[in-house]
């Protein structure tokens, strides 16, 4: 009996449950990160990862300006910048589904010390007129606290998610975009929403 007491104290301590609190921030494993304010049309692209011992430090985004009384899309594509961890000078970047419209701005970055951990999307919600953009903006929070907050180059519509994600404990290793694609005369939206991957 005091043997199977014993295995049922120690399996626990072994295989310690995902989402575990750390340092008082809710931490997923090795899971997506997301928030709940993302567009809903399109569709989903490929999960796209960073290569193995790599990890996401920076960022840069695709993004149509206003057209005045032309189509708006906002936000067309986002690309992460992968950094070896233990190479700081060999660098690649990645990107899941993109829009046609639009260019891509300088990137920004956590510097030498830290990596991407989590996000907020800004998105413009459905409007009563045909002209919506969906996702306009993101931001991100580094591993190192010394940075703050990273607010991309996007466009100003719509309003932040009202939390940022959940974090990577170890950083950002990939992501998986939602566009919509071209809807010819109809109203263009391009990207709607994204999520991210946990580095293992």
């Amino acid at each position: 009996m005091s043997q199977i007491f014993v295995l049922l104290v120690i399996v626990p301590l072994a295989f310690p449950a995902e989402g575990i609190s750390n340092g008082g921030d809710f931490t997923v494993s090795n899971k997506d990160l997301t928030v709940s304010n993302g567009g809903t049309w399109g569709d989903w692209g490929t999960m796209v990862m960073c290569p193995k011992d790599y990890r996401a430090f920076g960022f840069s985004l695709k993004v149509e300006e206003s057209q005045g009384i032309g189509d708006d899309t906002a936000l067309n594509g986002i690309r992460l910048i992968c950094r070896h961890v233990d190479n700081f000078d060999d660098q690649t970047t990645i990107t899941s589904s993109t829009a046609e419209w639009g260019t891509w701005t300088k990137s920004l970055d956590c510097g030498s010390k830290g990596y991407l951990k989590s996000f907020s999307l800004r998105v413009e919600h459905p409007l009563v007129e045909t002209e919506d953009t969906a996702a306009n903006n993101i931001k991100f929070r580094c591993t190192n606290s010394g940075v703050g907050e990273l607010t991309g180059y996007g466009m100003t519509w719509g309003s932040w998610s009202m939390t940022y994600s959940s974090n990577c404990a170890k950083g950002i290793c990939g992501l998986q975009t939602r566009v919509e694609a071209p809807q010819g005369w109809d109203d263009d939206t391009a990207l709607n929403d994204v999520r991210f991957s946990c580095c293992e």
